[in-house]
């Protein structure tokens, strides 16, 4: 049996039999190989005095020819046993062995240092990558901290913009409140004053009395605003290149200026006025005098305030008396149009008296016709006919003397007001329902419907208790002569029924031909009957 030999500096590793370990004759080295000889023993051998190293001991077959030769392995070393013969053959093998296991030992050497090279350029690759991306990574990083820091300031900077702005919101918003105060109160006054409610400011009895008030604050006006009539007030010690004459004639100049700039805007604002408009133009003097102010700073020069007070005075005096010149005016109307009512009532008794006393003349001459031809029974037919016609002239005669009788009327228009909206008032007309015509000709677009139609020897008063009993419920609750409520003409039946008592004829819901032919699909081939 023959053996491979073991590689030369090869030995059993002292820590695993399994593997063989290099010994570089000083150390063991950390090479490594499997250890496929189990015959093979591993002694251990003595230390040589290196410490604590322990020295490789040597391999020495096992078995072999006769006459076994000695291999020494030099002092401490076991000796390997050569056969006596083929000695040379053995020798030459193990020769042999030792140079295949040492080439194949640099092999090994070689491609673990090529590996451990390979694996160590791996490394630098990859460090110099990971160095590249984490230079990348660093530089992504402070370019998004960059956009960070930036969007911060940014932040920073709309938040400081968010506050002044609340803050300023909140000033605006104080502000706006009082100027709407403002504008919503003197809306109110204008529409109040516009619609008939005007609150005097300085309540006189007529407009003659306004005339005389306005004639003597004029003349005031007038005496403050000649020469040192005390209407402006300036410096007195201004002086013009050392000059005090210089400086008063430059200060009076400047003050005549000024002065006559405020007469201007006041006699503008005094000429344009509306009873409704006295709060603009009186703030908008006052701002006048705040501006002249301003500018004669340098000299002192301002408007006094007693003679703002009196101009101030002049439009309030205006407005009342212009106020109280259209109230006139309106109450002329308001009787012109009564009267003109009236001249037509008489007018209609007249000619109605007329007629039955034509009628009655005729009667009274078929009467004696009848009488001188003895036919009884058509006498007293023509007498009844004629206390019927003598009854009837009565009744004029009657209505004629008193003012207070009438009609009562309930009236009402959807077309143009709506289903909830009643007219109540009264005709003296022998026909009402030509007054009623009338009211429905122009003023509306459509005729009005007729609900109720009493007749009242005191048609006055009921009407009057009726707008008292509907006083709320007014559509212009300012101008009391017109006579619309928001009611139905159920609830008018109803309180004329407490007035009046038992109503013979009331119609509840209203015809309105017109309209609902001018609501319908086909309203525009329909031919409406006159109005006339």
């Amino acid at each position: 049996m023959r053996l491979s030999a073991v590689p030369a500096d090869w030995y059993p590793d002292p820590e695993d039999a399994r593997m063989l370990r290099y010994w570089d004759g000083r150390q063991w080295t950390p090479h490594r190989l499997p250890n496929s000889r189990s015959a093979i023993p591993a002694p251990m051998a003595a230390g040589s005095g290196r410490g604590s190293d322990v020295g490789p001991a040597r391999v020495v077959p096992a078995g072999g020819d006769a006459g076994p030769a000695t291999l020494s392995g030099g002092q401490g070393e076991p000796s390997v046993k050569v056969p006596l013969f083929g000695a040379r053959a053995a020798v030459r093998e193990q020769a042999a062995e030792v140079q295949r296991l040492r080439e194949e030992l640099n092999r090994l050497v070689d491609v673990d240092v090529a590996s451990a090279r390979a694996e160590r350029a791996e490394v630098v690759r990859e460090i110099e990558q990971l160095r590249r991306r984490a230079g990348e990574e660093a530089t992504r990083l402070n370019r998004e901290l960059q956009a960070l820091r930036e969007r911060v300031d940014v932040v920073r900077g709309v938040d400081d913009l968010r506050r002044w702005a609340r803050q300023e919101r909140t000033k605006l918003e104080t502000e706006l409140a009082q100027l709407r105060q403002q504008v919503v109160t003197t809306r109110e006054d204008a529409v109040l004053q516009e619609a008939g409610i005007y609150e005097y400011h300085h309540p006189l009895e007529d407009s003659v009395a306004y005339r005389t008030e306005l004639a003597r604050l004029k003349d005031e006006i007038k005496a403050m605003a000649r020469r040192d009539g005390g209407a402006i007030e300036a410096a007195t010690g201004w002086t013009v290149n050392g000059s005090a004459t210089e400086g008063r004639k430059m200060v009076r100049e400047y003050s005549k200026l000024m002065l006559r700039a405020y007469n201007a805007e006041a006699d503008n604002l005094v000429r344009g006025l509306k009873p409704y408009k006295i709060a603009t133009a009186k703030d908008r003097l006052v701002k006048v005098a705040h501006t002249i102010a301003r500018l004669g700073a340098t000299m002192s020069i301002r408007v006094a305030p007693t003679y703002h007070g009196l101009r101030i005075r002049e439009l309030e005096l205006t407005a009342d008396y212009l106020e109280t010149l259209a109230k006139e005016k309106e109450k002329e109307r308001a009787e012109r149009e009564r009267l003109r009512e009236e001249r037509k009532v008489q007018e209609e008794m007249r000619r109605e008296r007329e007629r039955l006393e034509k009628e009655r003349q005729h009667y009274l001459n078929a009467l004696s016709a009848l009488e001188a031809r003895s036919d009884i029974e058509g006498a007293e037919r023509l007498r009844a006919q004629l206390s019927e016609v003598d009854k009837t002239i009565a009744d004029v005669d009657y209505r004629a003397a008193n003012v207070r009788a009438g009609y009562v009327y309930v009236i009402s228009n959807i077309g143009a007001f709506g289903p909830d909206v009643v007219k109540i008032g009264l005709t003296r007309r022998l026909e009402p329902t030509d007054r009623i015509r009338e009211l429905g000709d122009a003023s509306v677009p459509f005729r009005f419907d007729v609900h109720a139609l009493f007749f009242s020897k005191d048609a006055v008063g009921i009407e009057t208790q009726m707008h008292q009993l509907l006083d709320e419920h007014r559509v212009n609750k300012v101008n009391h002569r017109r006579e619309f409520f928001r009611a139905t003409p159920a609830q008018a039946r109803d309180l004329l029924q407490q007035l009046a008592g038992e109503l013979l004829q009331f119609q509840e819901l209203p015809e309105a031909i017109e309209y609902h032919q001018s609501q319908s699909p086909d309203s525009s081939g329909v031919e409406l009957e006159s109005s006339s």
